[in-house]
């Protein structure tokens, strides 16, 4: 099922149509992975999804070998019985694997995206947005961010990870389309533009940024009300210093951005190989990418 375009209010950045891999950790029929497929197609990229059959939270790296499903997937959007590997009838670009969050991105880079670009793979894999927060320590169990590591780590590709503080699990399928899922879709849609718009390489090596949105609600239901906080993952009390910005070399932690409220959301530098904050040089690196779009905590 395909949603009407969402994106008239949100400019494009100058990006290029690119190709992403999808994937998240509450499963491949979740609402908000459906909205954000949607909207990256809206805006001309050439997007393949690849995410567990179910949900699949908190798994965090985890990565074993898909087994036969004997249980319809989640939302009944599988039927019983159908292997471990599969792909809605009506547009095979949208798949499931029967495992982890990881083992669904391993197999989208390594066998199910590449056919439909000649071989070539992912220049951007994009995780979530989450049906949640994840900040500071939910970060080294989050199989959002999972799908990010693995991505920038071990595949060597850019990767963004997206979650959001309104919860609640919805099917691909719900309507009407509640506002959280559309403007989530939306605010990821932006900052993935802007990312592709700031130039190759997108991101540093063994860098993923770990993007947490406040809850939709009251004054944050407007996309252009947002402001974007460059941020660090966990506390810095015996950290190096940060990049230099807004007047100081310590970056706000995510969790006193999305706290502030204000419509503000979080940008973490993240390190792949450990979850924590990327440092100070590689941080830059992300400041002068997406300088323009972002500001300082208020």
């Amino acid at each position: 099922m395909r949603a009407q375009s969402i994106l008239p209010a949100l400019p494009i950045l100058g990006a290029h149509g690119a190709r992403i891999l999808q994937s998240n950790d509450d499963g491949w029929a979740e609402l908000y992975i459906r909205s954000l497929n949607a909207a990256l197609n809206d805006a001309g990229h050439d997007v393949v999804l690849s995410a567990p059959a179910e949900n699949k939270s908190g798994a965090g790296s985890t990565d074993l070998e898909p087994e036969p499903r004997t249980s319809p997937c989640e939302y009944n959007s599988c039927p019983a019985n159908s292997g471990p590997v599969g792909t809605n009838s009506t547009n095979t670009r949208l798949n499931w694997v029967n495992s982890f969050p990881v083992t669904s991105v391993r197999y989208g880079i390594d066998t199910i995206a590449p056919p439909f670009w000649n071989g070539q793979a992912p220049e951007l894999v994009v995780s979530g947005p989450n049906v949640g927060s994840n900040l500071f320590l939910a970060v080294q169990f989050s199989g959002t961010v999972g799908v990010a590591v693995y991505a920038s780590h071990e595949a060597g590709i850019p990767a963004l990870a997206f979650s959001g503080a309104s919860d609640g699990n919805l099917a691909f399928d719900t309507s009407p389309v509640p506002a959280r899922s559309t403007v989530y879709a939306q605010l990821a849609t932006q900052l993935t533009n802007a990312v592709l718009a700031s130039g190759t390489p997108y991101l540093p090596p063994d860098v993923f940024l770990n993007v947490n949105f406040p809850k939709v609600e009251g004054d944050c239901t407007d996309p252009s009300k947002f402001k974007w906080v460059l941020s660090r993952i966990n506390p810095g009390v015996f950290s190096d210093r940060d990049v230099e910005t807004c007047g100081t070399d310590r970056l706000p932690t995510e969790t006193s951005v999305i706290d502030a409220g204000g419509c503000q959301i979080s940008v973490s530098v993240g390190d792949s190989t450990d979850k924590t904050t990327a440092p100070a040089e590689k941080q830059a690196v992300v400041l002068q990418k997406l300088g323009s779009l972002l500001t300082c905590m208020s």
